[in-house]
């Protein structure tokens, strides 16, 4: 009795096979982490590529801000024709709701000449064309209302320059989700919110029609 109690204590036929029920998984979580970190540093790049096409898009095409075409046409001192249009004497900040229904408003400090705006442009922007792709071509999950587009005054251009103001634009994604698969449904992980990202650029052709 005493010696089969002692092999009973000494066996160690099944170790293995605990000790792999134990591991594996920890190391399944850890592989599959990897790959959904991988895919949150996809999404990251995805993202920087969204803007800065937004911000290219935005600075060839017509202004989402429509009141920026009435922008350093006429400065209130007739003595300042010609002058440099001082920096954020506009600065247009342009958004849309969850319905993707853009608006404009204006920022601290400034003064808009008309806050309408353009949902053509916007629209333009963020889906592109036949011959351009838009920001939701590099981002397919980005949402309309997580696109930011500003022109504010650079201190560039001057009053009654002929082909218009030449404002600072930039184009940023906000509250844009990184989306986890494999940790979200093994340990109940949540999507976490990107942190905001931006392109900055000089208005070059703010033309009337899209290319």
């Amino acid at each position: 009795m005493v010696r089969a109690r002692i092999g009973f204590g000494s066996d160690q036929s099944g170790a293995t096979m605990v000790e792999m029920a134990i591991v594996m998984p920890l190391l399944l979580t850890l592989l599959l982490g990897f790959v959904d970190f991988g895919y949150a540093f996809y999404q990251w790049n995805a993202a920087n590529k969204a803007v800065q096409m937004g911000a290219r898009l935005a600075q060839i095409s017509t202004p989402v801000a429509s009141g920026l075409a009435l922008e350093a046409k006429t400065p209130s001192d007739a003595t300042l024709v010609g002058t440099a249009v001082p920096a954020n004497t506009y600065n247009y900040i342009c958004t849309a709701n969850t319905a993707g229904a853009v608006s404009c408003v204006c920022g601290t400090g400034a003064t808009c000449q008309s806050l309408a705006a353009s949902q053509a442009s916007f629209d333009f922007i963020y889906t592109g064309s036949s011959g351009r792709a838009g920001m939701q071509k590099f981002l397919p999950n980005l949402k309309k209302s997580e696109v930011r587009i500003q022109y504010q005054a650079s201190g560039l251009g001057y009053w009654t320059r002929p082909n218009g103001p030449v404002p600072t634009i930039t184009v940023s994604i906000t509250n844009h989700p990184f989306q986890f698969f494999f940790l979200g449904g093994l340990l109940g992980f949540g999507n976490i919110t990107m942190p905001s990202m931006l392109s900055t650029v000089t208005g070059e052709d703010l033309k009337s029609t899209f290319p």
